[in-house]
């Protein structure tokens, strides 16, 4: 075990239990990185020199170190031979630990490999290339251009993305010169053709030239500044090359307010190539932005036609459809949506570490509550098992296109819409059983017509068969009898279990586990229902029916009787997945109806409405997801008033305060979100949610305004001068509102 004077001052560390395990793991895992690859891993050995003394293993994961050449990484290594904890004296009987050598694992996503460099202090720099089979080769100039891209995207994608987080993972800003960025744009123009290698979002079904991670990466570089023009450069240039790039640069242009430039773009680009789904989206989104959801829609369908496997499409129409407010089309459209299974970031493969070292900040941590688990991180089971934070990739998206129905046309009228457009299973059921009923008519009928044949008896008598056929073919017409209603339920029910429609998980929960979870939550919402009767009336909210799912109709199914209103043909079955979304609203909405029914009785009987901390988040999350956003702000601001340790609520509140545009509490928040990030080591300024907030802020109010306020404020020094790197950025890259 490592003492304390084995450890960084300031940097995180996972200490091994087996000297070289970490790199071992990352060689054996580079097979499973499907897309950009987990973040970088720099692997330290420490050793005092003394004989007999054993060598310890350390690690830590980081991002937005320049991986342009060996020499860069082999800096970066060097640079921490100056963290170390330096705790010896003259008079100490403790020995001093150094850096003995260092390994910095970076993963090129265009070609599938792991670069290393090693180094040995004192000594030299060896670096070289390991492939899947972990075989070594050596390190091309063409391979090292690969890898700095990589490294590039990965820390400016990574960089906010609430959902992937890992231990001991420090972020660093990944350009901070123009000479930086300059280096970006002629490597991501060198690649450009290359980037579908990279992967896309869980979105896109298949990256294409235009949909992938290089991109993604570009547009969210300049677009969260507002820098539109280095894009525009990029792609204009690209652009002669490949037609198809004319989407990407249509969307540069709008950014950065050169509308007619654009139109004539897309316009051009459209004779070249009128069947790209990308161009036919930027045009539907302008003509959106300038109220014409009706041309908008023509041009998401023909989208569609172009191109029905990806998710983007469909989704893109049925947004348009409730734009128009054509309910039914959008639940219909919503149903058609391709469903894709969730693949989420690479990561490295999880070791125990012997010893986890994470250093913290006194000077910007004081500002954050105590990092103790209390009171206030527990919070009701009922709020807990909401499935809906489950959600992942295409499932979130469609989850968000079902409650922004339900936040237009209300819980009732939705359920009232699915059963006009969909078919209920009440409704399949009866279908069924008169489509059997005709069966055994049409063949009893038969079998009349042909009652009166001759029967040899066992004694050799002959007769005309008549009455006494009942007893011969009795088995028969048992056979053929109608069913009565308890013995064709369990057919009709197989008969819906044999579909194919796959069923969306939306807990990780066990079979056993859901089941014990679905009983407790039945008890406690028929509890809470019970409680909520009494305290406020009319306030129900009705359980959704099943809709029918499974294999279509045969034709012989079809109704003939004229006096049956009811058709298949004029209604379609709903896909399980959406089913199963239903329920996930169903659930959400039915607790946030309890937590306002709840509010509104405390605040008629002048009693305090207490809640934990992280009931308090949760239900903050729960009134975004369902559009109640005044709600949902109040709810993050209780939040704020416990003692829980989370940047959420903070973060959350930015972006809306940053939207309504209240410079000082958004400054407020912004001083927060950024001591939480400097506790975990996200020692980056851009991009960020901050430097996204205050660059907003800046295009209205000016760059002066928010300095201005922050000297106001009175802050402490290291937390004044993080929070005017943002503005430091802006004033060096020439961000919008830097000169006034």
């Amino acid at each position: 075990m490592a003492d304390a004077t084995a450890s960084f001052k300031d940097v995180p560390e996972l200490f091994e239990v087996e000297l070289g395990e970490a790199l071992t793991a990352r060689t054996e895992s580079l097979a499973t990185f499907r897309e950009l690859g987990p973040p970088d891993l720099c692997h330290i050995v420490k050793s005092t020199g003394r004989t007999g003394q054993r060598d310890i293993g350390s690690y830590h994961f980081v991002s937005g170190v320049d991986a342009s050449s060996s020499a860069s990484l082999a800096a970066y290594i060097n640079s921490l031979t100056y963290s170390i904890e330096d705790n010896s004296a003259w008079f100490s009987k403790s020995t001093a630990w150094k850096v003995r050598n260092g390994c910095y694992c970076c993963f090129n996503a265009f070609s599938r490999v792991d670069i290393r460099v090693d180094v040995k202090i004192p000594g030299g720099v060896v670096a070289y290339v390991v492939d899947l089979r972990g075989e070594r080769h050596e390190a091309t100039p063409e391979i090292w251009q690969e890898t700095y891209l990589s490294a590039l995207l990965r820390a400016i994608l990574y960089s906010d993305d609430p959902t992937y987080w890992l231990e001991a993972y420090r972020k660093l800003d990944p350009i901070t010169t123009i000479e930086g960025e300059l280096r970006f744009l002629q490597a991501a123009e060198a690649l450009f053709m290359k980037g579908w290698q990279v992967g896309s979002d869980p979105e896109i079904q298949v990256a294409t030239v235009v949909s992938n991670h290089l991109t993604a990466g570009v547009m969210k570089y300049f677009g969260d500044s507002g820098r539109c023009q280095p894009a525009a450069n990029l792609f204009e240039k690209l652009a002669a090359r490949e037609p198809e790039i004319a989407s990407l640069l249509a969307r540069s242009y709008i950014g950065m307010n050169e509308e007619v430039k654009a139109v004539q773009i897309m316009s051009a680009a459209m004779k070249h190539t009128p069947h790209s789904y990308t161009l036919l989206h930027v045009q539907s989104d302008f003509l959106r932005s300038k109220g014409r959801p009706d041309w908008a829609l023509k041009l998401a369908r023909e989208a569609v036609n172009c191109a029905p496997s990806e998710f983007v499409t469909w989704e893109k129409l049925t947004e348009l459809y409730i734009d128009i407010k054509d309910y039914e089309s959008a639940l219909l459209t919503l149903n058609s949506c391709p469903m894709f299974t969730f693949n989420g970031r690479d990561a490295h493969r999880a070791l125990v570490p012997a010893k986890v070292h994470l250093p913290f900040q006194r000077q910007i941590g004081d500002i954050l509550p105590e990092k103790t688990k209390s009171d206030d991180d527990v919070a009701d089971p009922a709020l807990l098992r909401l499935p809906a934070p489950g959600l992942r990739g295409t499932w979130s998206r469609a989850y968000s296109l079902l409650t922004r129905l339900v936040s237009d046309i209300g819980w009732d009228e939705l359920l009232k819409t699915r059963s006009v457009v969909f078919v209920m299973e009440e409704e399949y059921r009866m279908q069924k059983a008169q489509a059997d009923i005709q069966k055994v008519v049409t063949s009893n009928g038969a079998r009349d017509v042909n009652k009166n044949v001759t029967v040899v008896h066992e004694d050799g008598s002959v007769s005309a068969g008549s009455a006494t056929l009942a007893d011969d073919d009795a088995s028969t017409r048992g056979m053929s009898s109608p069913f009565s209603e308890s013995e064709s339920k369990p057919e009709i029910e197989n008969g819906l279990n044999v579909s194919a429609i796959p069923i969306i998980r939306v807990s990780s929960e066990s079979d056993t586990e859901r089941e014990i979870a679905e009983s407790t939550r039945n008890g406690i919402a028929e509890q809470e229902e019970a409680t909520e009767s009494a305290s406020v009336q009319g306030m129900t909210l009705e359980k959704p029916v099943q809709a029918a799912a499974g294999e279509e109709p045969e034709p012989s199914q079809l109704p003939t009787s004229s006096q049956e209103t009811f058709s298949f043909t004029n209604k379609r079955l709903c896909e399980r997945w959406l089913d199963n979304l239903f329920m996930v609203l169903y659930e959400d909405l039915r607790v946030w109806t309890i937590f306002r029914a709840e509010v509104a009785h405390f605040k008629t009987q002048h009693v305090a409405y207490r809640k934990t901390g992280l009931e308090w988040e949760i239900l903050g999350d729960l009134g975004i997801r369902l559009h109640h956003k005044e709600e949902a702000k109040e709810a993050y601001q209780r939040c704020l008033d416990t003692s829980r340790y989370s940047q959420k609520p903070w973060a959350k509140l930015l972006e809306m305060y940053a939207e309504e545009g209240d410079i000082t509490r958004t400054i407020q928040a912004a001083i927060r979100v950024a001591a939480y990030q400097y506790a975990d080591y996200t020692e980056m300024t851009y991009p960020t949610l901050i430097a996204r907030c205050f660059f907003k802020l800046g295009q209205i109010h000016g760059h002066a305004k928010i300095s201005f306020t922050l000297l106001s404020m009175g802050l402490p020094d290291p937390i004044l001068k993080i929070m005017d790197s943002y503005l430091q950025y802006g004033k060096t890259f020439k961000v919008e509102g830097y000169d006034f």
